[in-house]
């Protein structure tokens, strides 16, 4: 046993806890802000601590998505300056976009924060012009199903076997025009 311990050990996520227990942080006050290549390590560690299904992503694709020219991405700080939430957008020429990933602290979940950066989202692409965005989310993932349903997406398909456990993904769109 403890052999397989030390080979997760190995391949697993460093620093990341592992209990599903987590404090709530202290009551702030949260703003939205663009996110930069700068805060490339933070966003890295905060997505491997909102993600631990196997779908949070990898440095390369985080410097990808701050690189690519079509990509637009938007963090909530708290008052003290800590990210509590990011979330990326990939921008078609189609004049639709994809909400490639968005992910809430732990601790900071239970405040509105994820809604709170989808409108700003909305808002920032109706202003660009874009008249659809699409996602795509774990079959098991309920809460935010909710989210969206609550934001106005519309479940559209399901896609078999998307993820990389082999899990189903629902397809949700939302019309912003």
């Amino acid at each position: 046993m403890a052999f397989l311990d030390s080979i997760k050990s190995i391949f697993g996520p460093v620093g990341v806890p592992q209990t599903d227990s987590v404090a709530p942080a202290p009551p702030t006050t949260y703003s939205i802000h663009p996110l930069t290549e700068k805060q490339s390590k933070e966003v890295l560690k905060l997505n491997l601590r909102c993600f631990r299904n196997g779908e949070n992503y990898t440095k390369y694709t985080f410097a990808y998505l701050f690189n690519e020219p079509r990509s637009i991405s938007y963090q909530i700080a708290t008052a003290g300056g800590e990210m509590a939430a990011f979330a990326f957008v990939l921008l078609n020429p189609d004049g639709a976009a994809h909400l490639t990933t968005i992910g809430v602290a732990p601790e900071h979940r239970r405040r509105g924060l994820a809604t709170r950066l989808l409108n700003h989202l909305d808002e920032v692409l109706r202003i660009k012009g874009v008249s659809t965005i699409v996602l795509e989310l774990r079959v098991s993932n309920f809460e935010a199903k909710g989210l969206y349903t609550d934001a106005g997406y519309s479940l559209v398909n399901r896609l078999a076997k998307y993820y990389s456990d082999g899990e189903d993904c629902f397809l949700m769109v939302k019309s912003l025009v």
